[in-house]
């Protein structure tokens, strides 16, 4: 379970596909207080860690992961967001954040306002997923209020210092993400499914 705020970056060091997997070294300030089998979330993916090394730690993403994330994108330097697992006697200054992501979304539209950026994001409604005006959604592992809402399609507001500290300044029109919606959002739609 993860909160959404995201701690540091990490720079993608090393990628070995393995069969149908794929082993990613990630260079962290994290990496010297981690341990083996601890929960990383990676742009929103919880991975668990299997080694470590002084600067560096390991985790492994299967094929349904690499399928249903924008892990499958990564190269060597590439920059991504991290988050450990929350603490449960710590504030939760997001939202509820699994690290199951539900599907990957493709910036559309990035807009500079005095300082501010408004970033929107467009993903397939065939799979269910839905957005409201002052949700909560996690785009790459940070948790973000919806601003505006329609079918398909939302846009964020990212104050200066998200925009430094995670990997949205990186984000081009056309760049891939991993989208979380809310999960209580998503039993609640479920639910008045279930009712007809």
């Amino acid at each position: 379970m993860f909160t959404g705020i995201i701690e540091t970056l990490g720079k993608i060091k090393k990628l070995t596909p393995d069969g149908e997997n794929l082993h990613i070294v990630v260079e962290s300030s994290l990496a010297p207080e981690l341990q083996v089998d601890q929960s990383v979330s990676h742009n929103g993916v919880c991975l668990t860690v299997v080694a470590l090394s002084e600067n560096t730690y390991t985790v492994t993403a299967i094929k349904e992961t690499l399928d249903k994330t924008n892990l499958s994108k990564l190269s060597v330097g590439s920059v991504v967001n991290l988050e450990r697992a929350m603490k449960m006697d710590a504030r939760l200054d997001g939202h509820i954040v699994q690290g199951h992501v539900d599907q990957v979304g493709v910036c559309s539209a990035i807009k500079e306002v005095n300082g501010s950026w408004y970033f929107t994001f467009t993903y397939d409604s065939e799979n269910g997923n839905i957005t409201i005006e002052k949700g909560s959604i996690t785009v790459n592992g940070v948790s973000l209020t919806v601003v505006q809402s329609e079918d398909h399609t939302f846009s964020v507001a990212i104050i200066p210092y998200t925009y430094e500290h995670t990997n949205f300044n990186q984000f081009q029109v056309g760049t891939n993400v991993n989208l979380e919606f809310d999960v209580i959002g998503k039993y609640v739609k479920r639910l008045i499914e279930m009712r007809g």
